[in-house]
Formats: structure tokens, C-alpha cells, sequence
């Protein structure tokens, strides 16, 4: 039997660098922790922003810690389309040719010329979990998720290998809600 890992849901979220969480919440603002993730060192924090596009805005979304080194927003493709700007499917940290928004926060607001994404579905996991998967950083993948009603193969699913993380595979809102996911959920990656 094919090795499972948990499928989570990644829902609409900000990644902020220190300078620009500072513009929006002050210069004396810290971030806080509301809970740890799976990924060992991230957190969502009690801070939102709200995050405006050419037609509409999204109120109340999560800022996920730590501090980065570049400021991006992370939507489905439905949040994208909804405040009119164009789905651009990259895998975080990949902000060039992507759209921009304003962020607001309680303090002030900012301009992201660029950072704006619809995350690629991926696979994190170790080294280990990597060999016991019998795939490499990078690689490209299918995944099989059953759930009782409907369940789906996902393609075009990368896999990124670091010591840093934790085996768990990431689909966006989107993509939970297209396979019904409830809590739980296993993956397998498929041939």
C-alpha cells in the first residue's frame, strides 16, 4: 500500500515582511500567535488585513508568521477572481509577473506592486518522507484523495523536500471543497 499523508486546506492568508507589517499596524506591533500550523515554526496570528483588488475587497484574512522576506498574499482562484484580478498559479515565494493589491490594516495601508498567487497544490515533506514516496524535490505528481462522496485525483502537485518541514500536502479552498474534504483526509500520490 502506497504511503498517506494528511491533505490540509491552505485558506486565503498573508505572508508580510516585517517592514510592511509595520506600515500596517505600527511601528511598535508585534505579530501574535493565535495557533501553530503544521509546518514546524509557522502560525497564523490574531492580525487581518483586509486586501483590495480593482473590483472588490476581502475583509478579516489571516497574516500567517513568521516575518518573510517578501510580502504576498495567498487566494483560490475564486477570491482572485471575485476582487478582479487574474488567477496566477505560482508556488509561494515565485512573485514575478504576478499581481499586486492594497492591504489595509489598522494603521495604514500599503501597495503590493507584485505578490499575488494561487498557490500551487503541493507536497512538504522531509528528505525521509521523499525516499519513502520515491520522489524528489521538484517532482511533479499526482495525488488520490477519497472521500466519501467525492473523491478526485489532483494533478500538477509538486513536491518540496526540506528538513525544515513536515510531511502534508497543501490544496487551497477551491480545491478542498471540489473533493468535499472533511478533516482528516488522507492522500496518496498515484502513477
Amino acid at each position: 500500500m502506497a504511503k498517506e499523508f494528511i491533505v490540509e486546506t491552505s485558506a486565503r492568508h498573508v505572508h508580510l515582511t516585517k517592514e510592511d507589517f509595520e506600515a500596517l499596524f505600527g511601528k511598535e506591533a508585534t505579530l501574535t500567535v493565535k495557533k501553530q500550523l503544521s509546518q514546524p515554526g509557522q502560525f497564523a496570528c490574531e492580525e487581518r488585513v483586509t486586501v483590495v483588488g480593482p473590483k472588490k475587497e476581502i475583509v478579516g484574512v489571516s497574516i500567517l508568521g513568521p516575518f518573510r522576506k517578501a510580502s504576498q498574499v495567498e487566494l483560490s482562484a475564486t477570491d482572485a477572481r471575485s476582487i478582479g484580478l487574474p488567477i496566477c498559479i505560482k508556488e509561494s515565494g515565485d512573485l514575478e509577473k504576478t499581481p499586486g493589491c492594497t492591504l489595509v490594516g489598522p494603521c495604514g495601508s500599503i501597495l503590493l506592486n507584485e505578490g499575488v498567487i494561487v498557490a500551487k497544490r503541493h507536497i512538504h515533506a522531509t528528505p525521509k518522507d521523499a525516499e519513502e514516496l520515491g520522489v524528489s524535490d521538484k517532482d511533479i505528481v499526482k495525488v488520490e484523495i477519497n472521500t466519501p462522496e467525492r473523491s478526485l485525483v489532483f494533478g500538477d502537485v509538486v513536491v518540496r523536500v526540506s528538513d525544515s518541514y513536515a510531511l502534508a500536502m497543501h490544496i487551497d479552498t477551491d480545491e478542498a471543497n471540489a473533493a468535499a474534504m472533511l478533516p482528516n483526509t488522507m492522500g496518496k500520490i498515484v502513477k
